[in-house]
């Protein structure tokens, strides 16, 4: 089974640089995509009678927003956090036979850090919510979690240390996710490697030279783990200041 995530920062524009080609070309069973910043009825993806197509658009226009594009029809599928009033389009979630799969845009600190505070207080609701998805299914995380987990997840750690996306606030809420029972799947199965990298800024050469942020993932149940086959970061795509991630899972074991 193939999964692919994007944060494609506008899926309108993403579509004039190549979205539509990478698509088809990747023939994912579940392609997931953040930040579509569109609302229902301004785009018509042509992705084949096989996709059934999921969005979840933010009130608020050309923002954030989520969609799901999935071969396997779900049994269910969810807007939002669980009680949660959805404004932001930030999550989609579908069940499936054996497991859930959470698309999911994570709410950004901020430069100044002026929402770091709600985002500390959503990302307590969002592992609240994944635990109790989890006491019942195998659960696959996806989609821009908008920290950077681990100083080897981005290019100059040190002068970002108190940087929106690397404060020890989210970097802690990371871990304690992984640590409820969850798994990294690029670091499971490249633990060392560097320069691995998912984000750049849109400053002059920034992606040129590398210089970038791994904050785009695929999380798993821990349990899923024997399952997992390959993680790849798609380095050379560059339809948006993201790249896509992939994950490959041997479904028999799912």
């Amino acid at each position: 089974m193939k999964l692919v995530s994007w944060n494609v920062n506008g899926l309108r524009a993403c579509v004039t640089k190549g979205f539509n080609d990478y698509f088809h070309e990747m023939e994912a069973d579940i392609f997931c995509v953040q930040e579509t910043k569109l609302q229902e009825g301004q785009i018509a993806l042509e992705l084949g009678e096989q996709y059934s197509q999921y969005w979840n658009y933010a009130v608020k226009k050309g923002y954030s927003g989520t969609a799901i594009f999935t071969k396997i029809q779900p049994i269910s599928v969810r807007y939002g956090l669980e009680e949660d009033e959805e404004v932001e389009g930030r999550i989609i979630t579908l069940e499936f036979g054996t497991f859930y799969l959470v698309n999911v845009y994570t709410p950004n600190s901020r430069r100044d850090l002026s929402r770091l505070e709600l985002r500390l207080e959503w990302e307590e609701r969002f592992r609240n919510y994944i635990l109790q998805l989890d006491s019942m299914k195998p659960v696959i995380i996806c989609g821009d979690l908008n920290v950077a987990h681990q100083e080897i997840d981005l290019k100059n750690p040190q002068s970002n240390r108190n940087n929106s996306g690397f404060t020890l606030e989210e970097r802690s809420k990371m871990t304690q996710l992984l640590e409820s029972g969850f798994t990294d799947t690029f670091r499971h199965f490249y633990p060392d490697q560097t320069g691995a990298y998912t984000w750049w800024s849109y400053m002059p050469k920034i992606r040129e030279r590398n210089v970038g942020w791994r904050i785009d993932y695929f999380l798993v149940s821990s349990r899923l783990t024997p399952s997992l086959l390959d993680a790849q970061i798609d380095f050379e795509i560059k339809g948006s200041d993201h790249c896509p991630v992939i994950l490959m899972m041997d479904e028999n074991d799912i």
